[in-house]
């Protein structure tokens, strides 16, 4: 089959990053992968796996550009003649909606978040087959939207199950991270992603100064990007750091290639969501290495994290009780690599997105 994704860039975040693993399986499995795209820097990594990428403006929510865009993707996808076009978020389901009404190709979108109630959202049920990343995406669809039934389908985002083992970690690069940031003899609560308010990072480190107490060799790991547009936020972080005289006790650490091995040298890890996470990839990355997980008790984390086996759950802004929760967890023992084995594989996303495919082609 020849399938054609589509979403905005393709930089940091779940939905790029599951975008360039897709297309890499659908190469190894003897697929034609195209990718369209404003660009970004997983391009390369997606060519080098053998897919094809097309440089193209489906990020802009320019309605003055819109028009002419829409009869340029419509040639661009007359001549590619795919067997599936894949919309991955809102301006290109829209653009793609829009072009392909004569065209007819298959349309699959993937809802990847709680996107707001309204006309501009609702595009993301119009595929012919909807993909949602969670029972919680698909009951929020539901819910707002009354898609049917036989339509959606839940696919979690799969764990790439090489990349995320803890056989196969880069020992030379945990010991060198530990010895740049003095993490040894440490215990190491860590939060990943992307530095942005909803992120909470202010419970987080209010959290390590109440267990700092407790433990006075806790650090305080975070690891993440930090936009333009949030540059005063993590200044206000940082300022927060000072106030609490945790300088020695929280690292910023910017964005790292090396996540797997920042879950395995952690002793747990905290997803601190104030607004529901669609899926959790994060979350289940980090059970992947063994390592335990404490989130915020709503969106798609619910799927993944079972109570007092491989983490725990609390309530959004509350300190005290994520401070009791990393508490209880540094006494589980799990195998969290078999866990997301069974129920969250990138093979099992992969067999699960090409049968929606085969329904359709």
């Amino acid at each position: 089959m020849k399938i054609v994704q589509l979403l905005p860039e393709l930089n940091e975040g779940g939905v790029e990053r599951g975008t360039m693993e897709l297309s890499r399986e659908l190469v190894k499995l003897g697929h034609e992968s195209i990718v369209i795209s404003a660009g970004g820097k997983l391009v390369e990594q997606i060519e080098k796996d053998g897919g094809k990428h097309i440089l193209f403006d489906v990020c802009s929510k320019n309605p003055l550009t819109a028009p002419q865009r829409i009869w340029q993707l419509k040639k661009v996808l007359k001549s590619l003649n795919p067997d599936i076009v894949h919309a991955r978020s809102r301006v290109p389901a829209w653009l793609t909606y829009l072009a392909n009404k004569k065209l007819n190709f298959p349309f699959v979108t993937t809802v990847h978040g709680f996107n707001s109630i309204s006309f501009y959202s609702k595009i993301m049920t119009k595929g012919n087959r909807v993909i949602c990343v969670s029972a919680a995406i698909k009951s929020y669809i539901q819910k707002h939207y009354q898609t049917f039934e036989e339509k959606i389908t839940v696919i979690p985002r799969g764990i790439d199950l090489v990349k995320f083992n803890p056989e196969n970690m880069d020992v030379v690069w945990i010991e060198d991270f530990k010895k740049k940031y003095t993490l040894n003899d440490k215990f190491i609560v860590t939060s990943v992603g992307r530095i942005t308010q909803l992120k909470d990072l202010e419970t987080f480190i209010s959290a390590m100064a109440v267990l700092q107490k407790k433990r006075t060799n806790s650090i305080g790991l975070i690891v993440g990007g930090v936009r333009e547009d949030k540059k005063d936020y993590f200044e206000s972080l940082k300022n927060l750091v000072q106030k609490l005289h945790l300088e020695n006790n929280i690292i910023f650490t910017g964005s790292q290639d090396k996540v797997a091995e920042i879950y395995a040298l952690s002793d747990v890890v905290v997803s601190s969501s104030k607004k529901p996470e669609s899926f959790g990839r994060s979350v289940a990355e980090a059970l992947a290495m063994d390592t335990p997980v404490i989130a915020t008790e709503h969106g798609g984390v619910l799927d993944i994290i079972k109570a007092g086996k491989n983490g725990y759950f609390y309530s959004v802004e509350d300190s005290i009780g994520l401070v009791d929760a990393i508490e209880k967890s540094n006494k589980l023992k799990f195998d969290g690599y078999a866990y997301i084995s069974k129920y969250f594989s990138l093979e099992q996303m992969v067999k699960k997105t090409l049968k929606v495919y085969r329904g359709l082609a």
